[in-house]
């Protein structure tokens, strides 16, 4: 994609609503505006962009993502196209010659043009506007938000604004829309461009379920991106006992790999088994002695039990082999020993003086299959996979509980941000 028209600006954002809440949010981009008619050709060539990265989102997961369970649970109006097309995967598609009943269809969520009261007031109102409800596919803290008018020339939203609420992940619409309901302002209505990636810092330091979109007062958004921190129910993950300490949906994150070439290595913790090659995470192939990695953050400190990795779906391209590092964050920040007394077959990683200690030693991976290991639990808040020499792996599950420490620290975490 071309980025055309790209600022990097910080403006302002004004004070939201609810208690405490400041200055709720930034916004990154300073797109307005509409974009050119389609004049043929690549339809991203003038498409309005901006480095998420370099604005300090990267890492971030989406909230909103569907896999985790999200979904859009109601809107007012979706005359042209259908709500649900804001949390669908991957870039916004256009066909020029799509049209149907209605008009043209577009890939995304638009609504009909709102007209005034009346032949003396022909326009609409300053507040009208148009929303959706989006259920968070789990509950977390917004860092930013991503509004994509791709494809939206002349017929995307003047304005938006976003709230949030805690409520119940099960909450009706009819419930989400009780007035009694303290839902709060992450972004003011602010004005957003046509065919552009629109992007806002969120500084509320707050715990949601929900949001709600409002356009202003009428058109077409193609993607919505909530993107932020997993927050998990502590007395949720505390009555399931055991449970996977890295999954995403758990709270788990992968930091950093060493190579996200043909798809990234978030997709190692997502729910359910990889229904296709791209599904999983795969490196390019090595011409060189090194090997490829993963280093995860587990939800808080626990103590890893049993461990899965999963090749599904590779077959000529799986990893070759793969051993497992933990460390124990906690020890490390309070001064604690983390090598010595290690279980019997694990290891300081060489060199390496960080606490990395050994947990599953290397073994062979068969391709498109699921390999399960039992292994000696030690606390660690931190997980690293080395893979050998290339390839990739679908997912890895790292069954355990928290430790005492742990599952106090994660409570107390969930009760700041309530």
């Amino acid at each position: 994609m071309t980025s055309t028209g790209a600022s990097t600006a910080v403006v302002a954002g004004a004070s939201a609503g609810g208690a405490g809440v400041g200055a709720a949010f930034t916004a990154l981009t300073s797109f307005t505006g509409d974009a050119p008619p389609y004049a043929g050709g690549n339809p991203f060539a003038d498409y309005r962009s901006t480095d998420l990265g370099a604005a300090g989102l990267a890492g971030l997961s989406d909230l909103a993502d569907r896999r985790l369970g999200a979904g859009v649970i109601a809107a007012n109006d979706e005359f042209f196209a259908e709500r649900e097309n804001l949390l669908v995967r991957g870039l916004a598609v256009f066909d020029p010659e799509r049209f149907g009943h209605k008009g043209k269809i577009m890939d995304g969520w638009e609504t009909r043009r709102r007209r005034g009261a009346s032949a003396e007031v022909p326009h609409p109102a300053p507040t009208d506007h148009d929303w959706a409800l989006i259920r968070l596919g789990t509950p977390g803290v917004i860092r930013a938000i991503v509004v994509d008018t791709a494809h939206f020339r002349g017929n995307y939203p003047h304005a938006v604004s976003v709230e949030a609420v805690a409520a119940s992940p099960s909450a009706s619409p009819e419930e989400l829309l009780d007035p009694a309901l303290p839902w709060t302002e992450v972004i003011a209505r602010s004005p957003v461009g046509g065919h552009a990636q629109n992007a806002f810092a969120v500084h509320v330091e707050r715990r949601f379920t929900h949001v709600r979109l409002r356009q202003h007062p009428d058109g077409g958004i193609a993607r919505l991106r909530v993107l932020g921190e997993v927050v998990p129910d502590p007395a949720w993950l505390a009555g399931l006992g055991t449970f996977d300490l890295v999954a995403l949906e758990n709270g788990g994150a992968v930091e950093d790999a060493s190579d996200r070439f043909y798809s990234p290595p978030e997709h190692t913790i997502l729910p359910g088994r990889s229904q296709k090659m791209d599904e999983g995470w795969e490196t390019r192939r090595r011409r060189d002695s090194g090997h490829d990695w993963i280093s995860y953050r587990l939800v808080e400190q626990g103590e890893i039990r049993a461990v899965e990795i999963d090749t599904g779906y590779l077959k000529g391209n799986a990893a070759g082999w793969a051993e497992l590092w933990t460390r124990d964050g906690a020890a490390v920040a309070e001064g604690g020993a983390t090598d010595g007394a290690e279980p019997a077959g694990s290891g300081q990683r060489a060199g390496d003086g960080t606490g990395w200690v050994r947990l599953l030693d290397r073994v062979r991976l068969q391709p498109d299959t699921v390999h399960r290991f039992l292994v000696d639990a030690r606390p660690a808040t931190h997980v690293r996979i080395d893979i050998f020499p290339d390839g990739g792996i679908a997912r890895l599950r790292l069954h355990g509980s928290l430790t005492e420490r742990g599952a106090d620290r994660l409570a107390r975490r969930a009760a700041d941000i309530a």
